[in-house]
């Protein structure tokens, strides 16, 4: 009798380890919220099942019980062995939500980033070299920049310059900018088809592709003219040197340009 006991106590103690082997590859390995529903139902029935079997001392039901966790785990291992991979490359590094914007908006100082985007924009215009610069407001543009190249950088002048200068290998497309922060470069526009007067180039019918799918700013520095204009709302609006930062200022905070 004493054997029999020490038998079922020891099926139930390693059910119960091969059980909780299951949540936690389902738990703290995979993140898929299925995954998840899944290792609770299995943990949920398992344990219920495997608890009853050891009180009313079914020997054999409890060695069923271990076949069928074994198999459990097996089959969690070979269903999620990209998962498992990732997860032993780097234990400590949970996954994230992706959501439709790319973080929350970090606090930061605006009228210092203001001055930032003038110091650069006006540089690039008196070298006369070409640019692109979009600024992401309510509409995501997640999918436009995967044809770009990732940047995640604090907005500096100096990166926005060397970004663009000429030979360099992001010079060409455009930079997308949210909040502080640069998100991508040499992203490249699908360009307006709208007939417009004047002479224009692809940047210009490029910002004002943007600007006709997003409520995005843009500014587009001419690299024949070094003429500074933002494209917004499907609309091209050129502004001299000595205006740009209060345009700016206003498109950005939504004020109607007087």
């Amino acid at each position: 009798m004493v054997f029999a006991w020490q038998h079922s106590l020891a099926y139930f103690l390693v059910t119960l380890l091969l059980i909780i082997a299951i949540y936690g590859l389902l738990f703290f390995v995979f993140t898929k919220a299925v995954k998840r529903l899944a290792g609770y139902l299995f943990v949920g029935i398992s344990f219920f099942f495997v608890l009853i079997s050891y009180l009313l001392g079914l020997t054999e039901v409890l060695i069923l019980g271990s076949a069928i966790s074994a198999v459990g785990v097996s089959i969690s291992l070979f269903a999620n062995l990209g998962d498992l991979r990732s997860f032993l490359a780097n234990p400590f590094k949970r996954s994230q939500v992706k959501t439709g914007k790319f973080e929350v908006e970090k606090i930061y100082n605006r009228e210092l980033f203001y001055k930032t985007i003038e110091t650069a924009v006006i540089s690039l215009s008196k070298s006369r070299t070409g640019a692109i610069m979009t600024f992401e407001k309510n509409t995501s543009l997640q999918d436009v920049i995967k044809n770009g190249v990732s940047v995640r950088a604090p907005v500096s002048a100096e990166l926005l310059q060397t970004i663009f200068y000429p030979g360099t290998r992001l010079h060409d497309g455009a930079v997308v900018i949210h909040g502080n922060e640069i998100i991508a470069a040499s992203v490249f526009y699908t360009p307006t088809t709208k007939p417009f007067a004047g002479k224009y180039g692809s940047r210009h019918r490029a910002a004002l592709g943007i600007s006709e799918i997003s409520d995005s700013i843009t500014v587009v520095v001419s690299e024949e003219t070094g003429r500074i204009s933002f494209a917004v709302n499907g609309q091209l609006d050129a502004v001299d040197q000595d205006n740009f930062l209060r345009v700016f200022e206003n498109y950005m905070e939504g004020v109607a340009k007087e």
